[in-house]
């Protein structure tokens, strides 16, 4: 059974310096809706990301800096997905003096005219954003630290509810790992409400993926019984993706078995880059010669 979501309201007021605007885009995979933040204290103002396109989204941010008496002066994006960039041509139509930034600037549905780079600085009165790349979710990604509250504004790499789902998962740990070390406050997502402690949650990110990865290798390494083994294979040590599944979330409804799928694989990926699986068309078996 899906876990009821607690809404969130459409404008809230999270810090001194910080507004959550949520794009109006409740989803299975948006949870509440696409997060976005408007940044500072002045007329001028940062925005992080501008959300799906839903008109109640930019309805939302109009009325909120009209209450501000200020304007965006540079939009930046975490990513290229749909959800955190389609807002782009309403907000320049309201505000078509906006700069837009995002890393990898010409790969999204819309192109926007200025990259973000690696460390690279954003500044406005009461905010002060550093650039991180931290990709693993897309190639592209950015999450970006917000200097005064010692926060990270975490995109889709951490979510406020449940987990993330990532393109490489060698990449995806990586970024993890070196973001949880640049923050000790505050994540602000781009789905979910803010979780308080950063860090910590972004460590049981990382538990989360490595104790997964060791039940793929643990369930790769038995043997299942002939009654267990595929119609389509009489090898007791090779193991499809769904089959993996099926025993490793028995606990999840068989309807998201799909999604969790693709996790597997990718675990399956990066356990190969490791060496310690081999596979064998499209099935899988542990590599005798790992020393794990």
């Amino acid at each position: 059974m899906a876990v009821q979501l607690a809404p969130l309201p459409e404008v809230e007021r999270l810090s001194p310096a910080c507004i959550r605007i949520v794009g109006g885009n409740p989803g299975k995979f948006t949870l509440q809706g696409t997060n976005t933040y408007l940044l500072g204290t002045g007329p001028r103002r940062l925005l992080v990301d501008t959300g799906e396109g839903k008109p109640s989204w930019i309805a939302a941010l109009r009325k909120t800096l009209a209450e501000e008496k200020a304007h965006v002066a540079k939009a930046l994006i975490t990513h290229w997905h749909h959800d955190h960039v389609q807002g782009i041509d309403d907000l320049l139509e309201y505000s078509p003096q906006t700069e837009l930034h995002k890393n990898q600037h010409q790969q999204a549905p819309v192109v926007c005219p200025h990259d973000i780079a690696d460390g690279q600085r954003f500044q406005v009165q009461g905010a002060t954003l550093t650039a991180v790349h931290t990709p693993g979710h897309t190639v592209d990604h950015m999450s970006f630290v917000f200097e005064e509250e010692d926060a990270m504004f975490t995109g889709d790499n951490v979510l406020g509810h449940g987990t993330a789902v990532f393109e490489d998962l060698g990449t995806y740990l990586g970024s993890l790992e070196e973001m949880k070390t640049l923050f000790k406050g505050r994540a602000y997502p781009g789905h979910g409400p803010v979780i308080p402690d950063g860090p910590a949650k972004i460590t049981e990110y990382i538990q989360h993926r490595r104790q997964r990865e060791e039940q793929v290798v643990q369930t790769l390494r038995s043997k299942r019984s002939v009654a267990e083994v595929s119609a389509d294979t009489d090898d007791a040590n090779a193991w499809s993706p769904m089959e993996l599944v099926r025993v490793i979330y028995q606990d999840v409804p068989e309807t998201l078995y799909p999604a969790a799928a693709g996790g597997v694989v990718q675990i399956l990926q990066k356990l190969e880059k490791d060496g310690k699986v081999a596979a064998e068309g499209e099935r899988w078996r542990f590599n005798s010669r790992s020393p794990l």
